[in-house]
């Protein structure tokens, strides 16, 4: 797994569940966090007993799919099929409430074609979203049909987009375990992130920020910055159009 100093990572389809690597420049330069409870750790030697995990529907949630992901496979990348002039929009039905996304074609043209195939064989429908994070790089990340953070479709598919890119909110881009590790697993970027330019953007958000905004600000199961989703949230139906 490729990991950069001193920053974040968002991992993928890995054999290893995802977690954030924070140091201490890390957290001086993102403001300080978890400090104060470290701090308070090492002056009494003890901290408060860890929050049993808690799973609840955020308002504005309804009750997540109980139906199962398909959970296909595919031994390549899915041929080019997509027109790369063409503006293409994905529509994430959840349980939380709809998020629309403006594709990138143009720019990120191998990510939105292998997006596009995979919605229209319906993998991304009844998904969980698996990872929630609150610190640092705020983002939930979907689309592994496992919810652990190891599965993937099968194929891999090299970075795009990569020149300059940033993480203001709304931004939607692929997760990984290294350069050119691409598969099924994205992100949201519900607030401005601090994320190295290492995760190809591929989508914008045009609606629904704020139920990323709700989800989020119902926290993580465990209590801590990184982990799964205190809001159970699930992608019902993953659709995308042209034009």
């Amino acid at each position: 797994m490729n990991i950069e100093p001193h920053a974040h990572t968002i991992d993928g389809d890995t054999a290893r569940p995802r977690r954030i690597r924070l140091d201490r420049k890390a957290l001086r330069r993102i403001g300080m966090l978890g400090v104060t409870v470290a701090v308070a750790v090492l002056v009494t030697g003890r901290a408060q007993a860890t929050p049993a995990p808690r799973l609840e529907t955020a308002p504005g949630c309804a009750n997540s799919s109980t139906a199962q992901p398909n959970g296909l496979q595919w031994q390549g990348e899915p041929a080019m099929t997509i027109d790369t002039n063409a503006a293409y929009t994905a529509t994430l039905e959840s349980n939380c409430g709809d998020i629309t996304i403006a594709l990138d074609a143009a720019r990120a043209p191998h990510t939105v074609n292998s997006f596009v195939f995979l919605s229209g064989q319906q993998y991304f429908d009844n998904t969980k979203c698996h990872r929630l994070t609150t610190q640092g790089i705020f983002v939930l990340q979907c689309g592994d049909p496992t919810a652990k953070g190891t599965g993937g479709p099968g194929y891999k598919f090299g970075d795009e987009n990569l020149a300059g890119a940033a993480y203001p909110a709304g931004t939607v881009a692929m997760a990984n375990a290294g350069p050119n590790t691409n598969g099924s697993q994205f992100f949201l970027v519900y607030k401005d992130s601090q994320l190295p330019p290492n995760y190809t953007p591929f989508g914008r958000i045009t609606g629904g920020l704020d139920v990323l905004q709700n989800i989020a600000a119902a926290g993580v199961q465990d209590g801590s910055g990184d982990g799964t989703p205190a809001a159970d949230v699930s992608l019902n139906m993953v659709t995308t159009s042209q034009g």
